[in-house]
């Protein structure tokens, strides 16, 4: 009787002292259930210590400079006029991005840094963004400026001669550079992602 009652009290006190453990648990932060960061389809390059700004005139010859466009999701595209499939395409799946954001397209805006200055003059490109959306802005470097941004930025351009002195073409690197709200380079998005992808990525740095 007496070995019975002992085990029972024994049994209790491990129950209560189970009991106090969960509590102290409770109020413990648990490994793996943590807020996380969120998930990108482009390639996450959050801190890079390059590609950080630029001091450029646009097609109107105002220089713009990434502080103008703080607030907004920022969309920086390398190309040139002439481009026949690259530039194009991506232009139209950003002016898609844009339109499937619905009431947050405002906060998106979208950069198209030429690489053939010389061709892609002022109404050149005015004409060139406004084919696929007038917000879209255009940023045209001197031949000065153009070799110094081009290694900032880690990007690719080589003129490709042509028949004529002015048939060439340009190679160039295809990825576009995604900034947050608050101006700061977050994502490296490949060429051919899609639409859907870029659209889920805007979304998740107007929340972040």
């Amino acid at each position: 009787m007496t070995s019975s009652l002992t085990k029972r009290q024994a049994l209790r006190r491990i129950a209560t002292a189970a009991g106090s453990a969960a509590v102290v648990l409770a109020g413990l932060p648990l490994a793996g259930c943590t807020e996380s960061k969120p998930s990108f389809n482009a390639v996450d390059i959050t801190g890079a210590d390059y590609a950080k700004d630029f001091s450029l005139a646009d097609a109107n010859g105002r220089t713009r400079t990434m502080a103008d466009f703080k607030g907004k999701v920022v969309v920086l595209f390398f190309g040139y006029a002439q481009c026949p499939d690259v530039c194009p395409t991506t232009m139209t799946e950003m002016a898609q991005v844009k339109q499937q954001l619905g009431s947050d397209g405002d906060k998106l805006q979208v950069l198209f840094i030429t690489v053939d200055p010389a061709r892609d003059t002022p109404e050149v490109m005015k004409a060139y963004m406004g084919a696929f959306d007038p917000s879209f802005v255009a940023l045209i470097p001197t031949v000065e400026q153009l070799p110094p941004l081009a290694k900032d930025f880690k990007v690719y351009y080589k003129k490709v001669d042509g028949k004529t002195p002015t048939s060439y073409s340009m190679d160039h690197s295809a990825a576009s550079f995604v900034y947050d709200p608050q101006g700061r380079l977050r994502l490296y998005a490949r060429y051919g992602a899609g639409v859907p992808a870029m659209v889920a990525d805007i979304r998740a740095l107007l929340k972040s």
